[in-house]
């Protein structure tokens, strides 16, 4: 796998006039579906732009665009593939990467989501209803039409009830099963008594009746219950990405046969055979050929390593330029890229443990709550002197107005009004928990390649040599895909030189590439390769017959906002970390370009992943931003973790936020934000309280009906998803 160019800013005409329709081809037929993610469209002239180049590539029928899901639906023949359809993009400047439709059906079934909204939407219409006849009996409306009115109503709520607030009941069944208490067993039971205590009082033609009370109870907890899965939904695990990574077959060498076998059942001293472009099946030693392997699996570095007979090479690697076998060393779960994932499924399950405010606080809320409600109930029992309809009442009154509405919005409200604010900014909130978390964090933990960097070379000096020796280098880096040979490609063709007549273009796996130019041969590659001594920095060198070696330098440019992103977390207080699997020079010299005051090169990702550990046990709440495989246990294991949009598929799974943007520069004002969300969650959680100073003495003295204490709740719930909209500014 060769590095990626930097997709160009793309066209954007519907910035100033919106198109069209999905792009079709009706006389052609579909063989198959593909799937594209498209991480950097923004606008309707994106969408037309990506479809009418999708539409030109021969054997497409059909393409369609997804601006909300940043995805491409592409109808095509047999023949067409998905790496045809990511370079045609990438010449017309838009970034794409290929998506699993399996994995993609699965993650966007969302059974839960549409069930709670489904619930959600009857409680609504029922509610609305039901207040609709309350106000005739609110009214004035006596003896048998207010009877008549109060069975109309429980006609409604009772199969209201029983259908919106089965989430409440399922959850509350399985806690007692337990023998323990959660937030919900006070929530069914109050719907519970205020349905009973309805029932009764119609049947005695009562002047109350608490339908409407039982059906807002059910309405606003859906709604918090709903916002919460909301901000949950996009979450999926790491682990099961990176196991999607491992190569399923294998070409076993046999008596110097080929067989294609599965992975998993190679078995050490085994002979594979990879050719290029194939990726690794096993870990294992080289022992036939030579060629370049794409190790950014391993240490997030995209430029090739070299690869000779008894070099190591591991699973999930790519071999880039010439055929070459191996002899299995580990297969299946032994391979390096399997203890990886394991770091990260363990890691995820570490992290799941984190007990949000909302949790804590409904530890001890639930048994108080019981408590006040059949103390109230036994007092009022003796006080009345057994009148058992006044001591229900009182006690119904008082397990709805403690029904903890407002705190079971005081979370998902602020969350899904911070979350909606951030992604405005291109910042994408994952993990419901994400917020409360990042608002704790004290240190940062940045990744080199591809996250503060573009991740891709770009040559630097060109300037310093003429045009003839520019032009000899370009006619031999355009015969080449080398990450390399493409920058400088691109570098001096942006300053209008034209390549040189060169012939014979042969490239050697491994070294670079050769060529003549009438007699005189040419070559343009590694320095051992050229007889030319090393730059302190990536480079590569061309030689010209017998004539000393010329070198060019290359050099990863920072992300754009990096220096801005540093800056703002370190005149936040916080400590930053650089962490690289690349060499120290490398590593030494761009944390002094952008002002990082630590820094730690040649990292594995075990090594990244114990280092956060090690400042776990120091006391250390981290944020991790990382973009790649080798980034992913470290990612796991953080106290939050962000990746950029432009990260695998793995570390973006990993990740508790996504910066759908390029620049970094947002970073240190969503810290910002999410200390203010956490700022209001817990004002949430002091409306709520002093609500319930104020709202259970008056219940307890038998001062509100059930009716009122309803009135009440539904207050403090509006009073809370007002303040959350305070996130806003």
């Amino acid at each position: 796998m060769t590095m990626a160019e930097a997709p160009g800013a793309a066209a954007c005409p519907g910035c100033l006039a919106a198109p069209a329709e999905a792009v079709r081809r009706p006389a052609a037929t579909a063989d198959q579906t593909l799937r594209l993610s498209l991480p950097t469209i923004h606008c309707a002239g994106c969408i037309s732009s990506v479809e009418h180049a999708l539409a030109a590539v021969p054997g497409v029928s059909g393409a369609r665009v997804n601006l909300t899901l940043k995805r491409a639906q592409v109808e095509a023949g047999a023949g067409v593939t998905a790496e045809a359809l990511i370079d045609t993009l990438k010449a017309a400047g838009f970034e794409a990467h290929e998506l699993d439709a399996e994995a993609l059906t699965a993650s966007e079934t969302d059974p839960q989501g549409r069930d709670l909204l489904m619930r959600l939407a009857v409680a609504f219409f029922a509610n609305m209803n039901v207040m609709l006849l309350s106000v005739a009996i609110w009214s004035g409306a006596e003896d048998a039409t207010r009877d008549l009115f109060h069975w109309i109503s429980g006609a409604i709520a009772i199969p209201t009830v029983i259908f919106s607030g089965r989430p409440f009941y399922v959850s509350a069944w399985s806690a007692l099963s337990a023998r323990r208490l959660n937030m919900d067993v006070p929530i069914s039971l109050a719907i519970i008594l205020a349905v009973g205590l309805s029932l009764w009082e119609t049947a005695l033609s009562g002047h109350h009746a608490y339908f409407d009370a039982a059906l807002s109870l059910v309405f606003f907890l859906l709604l918090g219950r709903y916002l919460d899965h909301r901000t949950r939904a996009s979450a999926r695990s790491a682990a099961s990405e990176l196991a999607a990574l491992d190569v399923p077959t294998a070409i076993r060498l046999r008596n110097g046969a080929e067989e294609t076998v599965r992975a998993a059942a190679l078995a050490i001293g085994d002979t594979v055979r990879v050719r290029p472009g194939g990726r690794i099946p096993a870990d294992g030693t080289l022992a036939k050929g030579e060629t370049e392997i794409d190790r950014s699996v391993m240490t997030g570095e995209t430029l090739p390593a070299r690869a000779a007979p008894g070099d190591a090479v591991h699973a999930g690697e790519v071999n880039l330029t010439g055929p070459i076998e191996l002899t299995v060393m580990a297969a299946g779960h032994d391979t390096a890229l399997a203890r990886i994932a394991d770091l990260v499924a363990a890691a995820e399950a570490g992290r799941a443990n984190y007990t949000g405010l909302a949790d804590r606080a409904a530890r001890a809320y639930a048994p108080v709550v019981h408590l006040m409600a059949l103390g109230a109930f036994l007092v009022w029992m003796w006080i009345s002197g057994g009148d058992t309809r006044l001591a229900l009442n009182i006690a119904v009154a008082t397990l709805i107005i403690t029904c903890p509405c407002a705190m079971g919005l005081a979370v998902p409200a602020v969350t899904a009004v911070a979350s909606g604010r951030l992604f405005k900014r291109g910042t994408l909130i994952k993990s419901g928990t994400a917020l409360e978390r990042l608002a704790e964090v004290d240190t940062v933990v940045f990744d080199k390649t591809g996250t503060l960097t573009l991740g891709t070379p770009a040559a630097t000096g060109l300037d310093a040599h003429d045009g003839e020796t520019l032009g000899l280098a370009l006619a031999l880096a355009a015969g080449s895909d080398h990450p390399l040979a493409r920058a400088l490609t691109a570098g001096i063709a942006a300053q209008g030189i034209r390549a040189a007549r060169v012939t014979e273009l042969r490239e050697i796996p491994g070294q670079g590439i050769e060529g003549r130019i009438g007699d005189t041969p040419l070559r343009l590659g590694r320095a051992a390769w050229v007889g030319a001594t090393p730059l302190a920095e990536t480079g590569t060198y061309l030689k010209v017959g017998d004539g000393m070696p010329v070198a060019f330098a290359f050099r990863d440019a920072p992300r754009p906002g990096a220096v801005e992103a540093v800056e703002g977390l370190l005149s936040r207080g916080l400590r930053v970390i650089l962490l690289s699997g690349d060499a120290e020079t490398p590593v030494a010299g761009f944390a002094a370009r952008l002002g990082l005051p630590e820094h730690h090169a040649g990292m594995s990702p075990e090594d990244k992943a114990a280092f956060l550990a090690g400042l776990a046990g120091e006391g250390r709440t981290v944020l991790m931003v990382g973009d790649g495989l080798n980034d992913t246990a470290a990612l796991a294991a953080a106290h939050v973790s962000a990746s950029p949009a432009s990260a695998l598929e793995a570390a973006r799974a990993a990740s508790d936020i996504v910066l759908t943007g390029e620049s970094l520069a947002d970073l240190p004002r969503i810290l910002d934000v999410a200390i203010s969300a956490r700022r209001r969650i817990r004002e949430n959680f002091a409306i709520s309280t002093v609500y319930n100073v104020i709202a259970v003495p008056i219940a307890l003295v038998g001062l509100a009906t059930p009716l009122a204490a309803a009135l009440a709740m539904s207050a403090s719930s509006l009073s809370v998803s007002l303040n959350a909209m305070r996130v806003k500014r």
